[in-house]
């Protein structure tokens, strides 16, 4: 712009010298030297404001050149940015169409579980009532038959009688099972209500960037619905198919996992062929174990019988044992872990891993190990039969003395004075030998003897997939 300026200051002296050139030529007098320099010098001077405008022209022309470019760069991001984002908007639309239709389903679930739940209780009333009309049937017949004895002492109970006294005891069994099945249907009402409410809130309060992180996180699973027996049917087969029906308490504390539990804490299982119980579940990153043993204080005596040891003692929240009849129940269902946990006097914390099987009762509860892994050296026996043994219930040796009453505790020995994690607890400045052998020690066949000061054996399935 400042040599367009120059130029155009300069061009009028250029242009008026010129006229008076022409106008001079109309004289009869040539013109005098001065006057002709004088107008090379006014050419020269447009000559240079010329070029120096050619070169400003220039220079503009790329520089503006360069911010077209610049420009037409980012209307391209621009315009890719704007598809990538309509690409996203469609995903979220779809996504949150697929959330409408769940909470559709789960709310036509729901209308049909409520539905069963009011049948159920409706039947419940008519068995309520039935048996109601038996115990005043029996009532009226006890009466006679009291009358009878009275009369004839000799005579028998009729087997009539009898049969219908079974009859009203087993109609009562199967009524309170339906009260329990009653009772857990409610809570899966409750569960499912509580799981609609929270995606039609979600659903209400869904914006772009929440779609966009957490949509996959909020598909619930479909609830099973459960069959409504026919009319026809008995009482026990009623309860069988709701029992069968609804989910039931898990076989172990990987199954649990499995369900989405991540706390570690106290659970009901009930492995396959066997009563319900509870076990204390440590819920690690990637699985959970399944605590049969636990020692922390010496606040528990393990010196115990063998009834103790077979059902369990202890308190699930502190030190216990789970009992052997309830890890053969656990440990028959598939391939198991055993994972042995030990901190010594200085904190120091060690493991050890083992594939193993457990005998059954007849066998002393038998058990078979195969060392995996871990970071201290063995110190229980491989590949050998090792059968439980405590003070009044001994099978491990064949030698004249007692391991578990000379050793106290309970535990799989082999012979007397090898590793026992369920012995006296006893901390490191009792001395002397015989009294260190009588504590809670790990002793490989090569190395140091360790003093443990806590314990912790827990197991789960090599084979989680089963589990699922």
């Amino acid at each position: 712009m400042k040599i367009a300026l120059v130029f155009l200051f300069i061009a009028p002296f250029a242009i008026s010298s010129t006229i008076d050139k022409d106008y001079s030529s109309f004289d009869s007098a040539p013109p005098e030297p001065n006057s002709r320099f004088a107008m090379l010098d006014d050419v020269r001077i447009l000559a240079n404001g010329l070029l120096q405008l050619g070169h400003g022209l220039k220079d503009f022309v790329h520089k503006t050149k360069g911010q077209m470019n610049d420009i037409f760069r980012k209307l391209n991001i621009f315009d890719k940015s704007f598809y990538e984002l309509s690409l996203q908007t469609n995903e979220i639309k779809v996504e949150e169409e697929e959330l409408r239709k769940t909470t559709s389903r789960l709310q036509a679930n729901n209308e049909e579980i409520k539905n069963i739940s009011l049948e159920l209780n409706s039947k419940i009333e008519d068995l309520l009532q039935d048996k109601i009309q038996l115990q005043e049937k029996v009532g009226g017949l006890e009466e006679k038959i009291i009358k009878l004895a009275h009369i004839q002492p000799e005579v028998q109970e009729p087997k009539e009688m009898t049969s219908l006294k079974n009859f009203v005891q087993q109609q009562d069994n199967h009524i309170r099972k339906l009260l329990k099945v009653v009772q857990e249907q409610h809570a899966q009402l409750d569960k499912q209500h509580n799981q609609i409410k929270e995606l039609e809130q979600k659903l209400s309060n869904t914006s772009f960037q929440e779609n966009t992180e957490s949509s996959s996180s909020l598909k619930q699973p479909e609830p099973k619905i459960i069959p409504l027996p026919s009319h026809n049917s008995t009482a026990p087969d009623i309860c069988n198919s709701l029992i069968t029906a609804i989910p039931g308490v898990a076989t172990d504390c990987t199954a649990l996992y499995k369900r989405g539990e991540r706390t570690s804490g106290i659970y009901s299982i009930k492995p396959n062929g066997s009563e319900a119980f509870n076990v204390y579940c440590e819920m690690k990153s990637d699985s959970s174990w399944t605590v049969i043993q636990n020692r922390v204080d010496g606040s528990l005596d393990f010196n115990q019988t063998w009834e103790s040891y077979t059902n369990g003692f202890g308190d699930l929240k502190g030190e216990f044992w789970l009992g052997l009849a309830k890890l053969y129940s656990i440990a028959n269902q598939a391939d198991y872990i055993l994972r042995i946990e030990l901190k010594d006097w200085k904190d120091n914390k060690r493991y050890i891993e083992y594939t193993f099987t457990l005998g059954s009762p007849e066998t002393d509860y038998t058990l078979h190990l195969s060392e995996i892994s871990g970071n201290i050296p063995n110190a229980l026996p491989e590949q050998t039969e090792l059968r439980f043994s405590v003070m009044d219930h001994d099978n491990a040796t064949k030698r004249d003395c007692n391991c578990p009453e000379r050793y106290s505790g309970g535990w799989w020995h082999r012979a007397c004075g090898e590793t026992n994690l369920n012995g006296k607890y006893i901390k490191p400045r009792s001395e002397g030998k015989l009294e260190r052998r009588r504590g809670i020690y790990w002793k490989p066949q090569k190395g140091r003897f360790y003093l443990i000061k806590s314990t912790k054996l827990m197991i789960h399935p090599t084979d989680l997939e089963s589990f699922e």
